[in-house]
């Protein structure tokens, strides 16, 4: 079925290249969007500039390219809309939402911890900055509890103040934040359907609560299983994750909708690559992808 108004997006960060993890998140956005009849755009969120890699943006146009993972208009890149975050930042300014936050990461190092990973802010600066103390960074206010229905992880939700408090939306290097970012940049380019790895699940609170601070349309969310290594540990730059551009792209992407739980019949495996992306077009259901959190990667694909 044709979805009228459907808009994807893909956003790696440039940090290095496209590993089977970041393959797996490319294609289940790639295909749910184009099994919709919809736009599938690419943004690099290169906004957090000390983690970029030169070159790795480059790098993973190529790769997308070499895949048949092609992107509708001209990518957007987080580095030149600091103008449209400033804007944000400054609606929430007005509004009382945000506050200066003078607290450094050593005085917050016992804080209780979120289910992300991320320190739970205990309020500190809430209601005024300690006497004689400068700002550092600003965070936005929770409130209440937020819920949705991802269409792959079911029903979630986080209390705001409990599970993750007041959270910074500008970082004490000038910085704008990942959360006030993603959530510009996704309303500006009229994001319907935000398909992407569950590592990011527990973040999503806190953009939907950014979205109803600014009177912005909160897209769907599908959050699909992240993969793994031997270890347990998620695929990445650090974890020593194989690069997938050197790979026969069919058989990667063949690999990438298995993982998706889309069982691909193997001999697609051989095929051309029009005929994994005809096929994992005609076949895609969200439906039937795994409802966790996480998965092992075939073996080839983990480590280098």
């Amino acid at each position: 079925m044709t979805e009228i108004g459907y808009v994807g997006r893909f956003a790696p960060s440039p940090s290095g290249p496209l590993h089977f993890g970041s393959l797996v998140a490319a294609a289940a956005s790639w295909f749910d969007a184009r099994a919709a009849g919809g736009r599938w755009l690419l943004r690099i969120d290169d906004l957090d500039t000390p983690r970029c890699v030169p070159g790795a943006a480059e790098d993973i146009l190529a790769t997308l390219a070499r895949f048949g993972l092609e992107w509708d208009g001209e990518p957007v890149w987080q580095s030149r809309r600091s103008a449209a975050y400033r804007a944000a930042f400054a609606r929430l300014r007005t509004a009382g939402e945000v506050y200066p936050c003078a607290c450094t990461r050593s005085e917050l190092a016992d804080s209780t911890l979120a289910r992300d990973g991320a320190r739970v802010y205990p309020g500190t600066c809430r209601n005024g900055l300690p006497p004689g103390r400068q700002p550092r960074a600003w965070r936005v206010r929770v409130h209440d509890r937020i819920a949705f229905d991802d269409l792959v992880q079911g029903s979630y939700s986080e209390d705001m103040q409990g599970e993750v408090g007041d959270f910074v939306v500008l970082r004490a290097d000038g910085l704008f934040a990942y959360q006030l970012a993603v959530v510009v940049d996704d309303f500006d380019a009229g994001v319907t359907d935000i398909v992407r790895g569950a590592d990011l699940l527990a973040s999503t609170p806190r953009q939907i609560h950014l979205q109803q601070l600014l009177g912005l349309h909160t897209p769907r969310y599908a959050h699909v299983p992240v993969a793994t290594n031997g270890d347990g540990e998620k695929l990445s730059k650090q974890t020593l994750a194989r690069p997938v551009i050197d790979w026969t792209p069919a058989r990667a992407l063949h690999a990438a909708l298995d993982f998706l739980g889309q069982r691909p019949p193997a001999e697609l495996a051989e095929a051309a690559l029009s005929e994994v992306h005809a096929w994992g077009i005609a076949h895609w259901r969200l439906g039937t992808v795994p409802r966790v959190a996480s998965l092992p990667a075939p073996a080839v694909f983990a480590a280098q």
